[in-house]
């Protein structure tokens, strides 16, 4: 009798559902290949603050070898994915073509500029670590810029930042700018008063973090304007332009446009015959496989699933759901047992505004201020990957607290 051969998963993504899902078959006997174009699993929470100058880029960032480092059915392979083949079951790599039995899908979203993706050229997006290091060397190199300059009209363009996006990553981005402004760089300077820093945040809709209730939304946007931001709602943006952002109504002339609107599909899913949503995300059957192939997977931001109406929303807890989810279907399917729904466990929102302030919306509790901080603080540090990286961000945070210093103020 010939010995069984062990089925392949292939797993494209190392974030938070594809790290979920291979930890959860740690001791299944199969071969996993986990694709990836970064070596690290990113801690995609805490990039404000790697732009806002608190965290240095190791600090939320985990090489996958490591974390894989004693899970034996694991190979890690760097390179991008270019093709999938669904019918013969293969993924086309630039340098290799990978078999499987399993696909699983966890490639996240890249920015969506909504049509225009000349816009991408004026501002600067906050999607991945080189994004914050940008956004880092801008908040900085604009400060240093400006206290040589004698002209106060310059000055005024030149200190003044515009974020298009209300969503967490906006209002955090915002949060974290005025603290740098008003807190941190205060007493540095000497030609100018960084207080006069202008922080302009743009949302089309008619409340910040849209996705959140509404008690919240109404909490996140007085912290704001307490804090000194700008909030421009229900106007959108009809075009970007060199240091020009042109709406409905009006003209903002400034050098720092950040955004953070919108996040559309992976472009791997591109070439597959499956149902997607306008966004470009792919519509998951109850087991989250897709509907034509029950052996491929979609998971985390890349899944468009349904639940109670409406669409889950794109973050961690989700993908660390679904990512267990699935890896129980596998190891039902390997015992010929019925697939199974999955089932959300809703376990809250929360999202920063600066030190000290934060929103919370946990099992119907919903409140701002600096308790929402300390439970924000603390399901972050709890979440972070590696414990050498939970002690250094939570020794971080609490110098910056004590000291109001940011010493990963480096301009590279």
């Amino acid at each position: 009798m010939e010995p069984l051969t062990k089925k392949k998963i292939v797993v494209i993504g190392g974030g938070f559902g594809g790290v979920s899902l291979i930890k959860n078959l740690s001791k299944l006997d199969v071969d996993i290949t986990l694709i990836d174009k970064k070596n690290y699993h990113l801690f995609q929470p805490l990039l404000y603050q790697v732009a806002g100058s608190v965290l240095s880029p190791s600090d939320i960032a985990v090489p996958l070898r490591w974390i894989f480092r004693k899970q034996k059915n694991t190979k890690i392979y760097l390179d991008e994915v270019i093709k999938i083949d669904r019918v013969n079951r293969k993924v086309e790599c630039k340098n290799k073509i990978w078999e499987y039995d399993y696909l699983v899908l966890s490639a996240g979203l890249t920015n969506n500029y909504f049509g225009n993706n000349k816009w991408a050229k004026h501002t600067t997006a906050l999607k991945t670590l080189d994004d914050a290091l940008i956004i880092r060397n801008k908040i900085l190199n604009t400060f240093e810029e400006a206290e040589w300059l004698k002209s106060e009209s310059e000055l005024e363009k030149k200190m003044k930042f515009v974020i298009i996006g209300g969503g967490a990553t906006g209002v955090e981005l915002a949060g974290v700018l005025s603290e740098i402004a008003n807190s941190i760089l205060s007493k540095d300077f000497k030609n100018i008063n960084t207080n006069n820093t202008k922080i302009i945040l743009i949302e089309g809709s008619n409340r910040l973090l849209s996705s959140f209730h509404e008690k919240i939304s109404s909490i996140a946007e007085k912290s704001l304007k307490e804090i000194g931001v700008q909030v421009i709602k229900n106007e959108f943006v009809k075009d970007i332009k060199k240091n020009k952002v042109i709406m409905e109504n009006s003209t903002i002339e400034t050098e720092n446009i950040f955004w953070t609107a919108g996040v559309k599909g992976s472009d791997i899913v591109d070439s597959l015959e499956c149902n997607k949503d306008s966004n470009g995300r792919v519509f998951v059957e109850e087991d989250c496989s897709i509907a034509i192939d029950k052996n491929m997977f979609v998971i985390g931001d890349l899944a468009n699933y349904r639940h109670e109406s409406k669409s889950l929303p794109g973050v961690a807890q989700v993908a660390i759901q679904m990512g267990k989810h699935v890896s129980r279907q596998i190891k039902g399917d390997l015992k010929n047992l019925d697939r199974k729904s999955f089932k959300y466990i809703d376990l809250g929102e929360m999202a920063t505004i600066g030190k000290s302030r934060a929103v919370v919306d946990v099992m119907g509790f919903r409140f701002g201020g600096f308790s929402a901080w300390l439970i924000w603080l603390f399901v972050h540090l709890i979440a972070i990957v590696s414990f050498r990286n939970r002690l250094i961000i939570g020794i971080q945070w609490c110098w910056s607290y004590i000291s109001f210093q940011r010493h990963s103020r480096i301009i590279r």
